[in-house]
């Protein structure tokens, strides 16, 4: 009968061989950290009842920002070597089964968890492997020396999932050299460890080409969204006028209970719709005090990281301010600086223009300036 496991997912490591200053395990891949790819996809399993997540010194902040509010219990801080960061987190846990999964590994098929879940009511521990399609041949330097029988080789994976007891064991008897993976420690004990089939889903980010195709196979699979935001502030007391983030020279500011910042609150609310999130005043009611004077960056950098905690990229905002005065153009490139730089997104991707009602209504008047904003967005199928 099988038996649910806790997920250990080791994301100790630097990541140096993709080079930056990153490790890639906190890098985004379509919209979300690498790690938290990995963490969605196995807590959302009905077989796994825990994830913990394994993480270097001094990579806290890091992993924090990478999980938001996902439920990992408290970070387990890892060792020098891979073997000691799975050890420390052994040490954490207390289940029966557990699971050793790559962080680096961000796509987890369901069968694959199935097949190793299933494969410990016989077996010590499982691992998933992947038969050779080419021919395998030695080297000797340059040249190429014999060929190898493919049928006897395979290819190893992760998450490999044990009994929590022996692999304990095995790893306080292990002498050896640094071991590339826990099923080669249990092996070793003396413990069977069964093969399932494998996945290439399952194959680990290694280099910029393996990122660049994960890129392009998540978003293969996302749905384009459109969004569309409208907000509008009237004019009261003293200038200058927050628009964009940027403080814009007038002789009146804008009323509102926040910084009133008719841009941001627009793009905000597209936002927020563009993933079915709500409107902005859901999420930051104006009867709060908590939200009297505040910088509507926040609400901008929060609807952001919702819409990227469900999986969604935001690819694209255009807004038109629709105001007699104050002139936006001698300020268009630094709302569009600011506003790319809370969305994380280049220049290129944020559109400000501006226009008038040909002194018609409220804004024709100068009573205030209304906003209109659009945010395209990509989100999981």
């Amino acid at each position: 009968m099988t038996r649910p496991v806790t997920a250990l997912i080791v994301a100790a490591g630097q990541g140096s061989r993709m080079g930056g200053e990153t490790p890639k395990q906190y890098r985004s891949l379509a919209g979300k950290a690498v790690l938290a790819h990995a963490v969605d996809v196995l807590a959302s399993h009905p077989l796994v009842e825990a994830v913990r997540v394994v993480i270097g010194a001094g990579q806290e902040v890091m992993a924090r920002d990478a999980l938001g509010d996902r439920d990992v219990g408290d970070f387990i801080v890892g060792g020098a070597t891979r073997s000691q960061s799975v050890r420390n987190g052994l040490a954490a846990v207390s289940a029966e089964h557990v699971m050793i999964h790559d962080a680096a590994r961000p796509f987890c098929p369901s069968h694959v968890v199935d097949a190793l879940v299933a494969a410990l009511d016989e077996a010590a521990g499982a691992t998933p492997a992947l038969v050779s399609v080419d021919t395998l041949a030695r080297r000797h330097g340059e040249t190429l020396g014999g060929t190898v029988d493919r049928s006897e080789i395979v290819r190893i994976q992760t998450p490999q999932a044990f009994r929590a007891d022996v692999l304990r064991r095995a790893y306080d008897a292990w002498t050896g050299e640094e071991p590339t993976d826990e099923a080669q420690v249990v092996r070793a004990f003396g413990g069977e460890v069964t093969l399932v089939e494998g996945d290439r889903m399952l194959d680990k980010l290694t280099s910029a080409e393996d990122f660049a195709a994960a890129q392009q196979r998540l978003a293969a699979t996302m749905i384009p969204r459109t969004g569309m935001g409208f907000d509008v502030h009237g004019f009261a007391g003293d200038g200058p006028v927050m628009l964009g983030g940027v403080a814009v020279p007038h002789e009146k500011g804008l009323s509102g209970h926040s910084d009133a910042d008719v841009l941001l609150h627009a793009i905000t609310d597209a936002l927020l719709g563009a993933a079915a999130l709500g409107d902005i005043g859901q999420h930051f009611p104006p009867s709060d005090p908590k939200w009297k004077g505040a910088d509507s960056e926040t609400f901008l950098a929060h609807a952001a990281s919702l819409v990227r905690n469900k999986g969604g990229m935001v690819d694209h905002v255009d807004a038109t301010l629709i105001c007699e005065a104050p002139k936006v153009g001698p300020h268009r490139e630094a709302m569009q600086a600011n506003i790319a730089r809370i969305l994380g997104l280049s220049a290129g991707e944020v559109s400000v223009k501006a226009t008038t009602t040909e002194k018609l209504g409220f804004t024709g008047r100068r009573e205030g300036i209304a906003c209109q904003a659009v945010a395209n967005v990509r989100m999981p199928a």
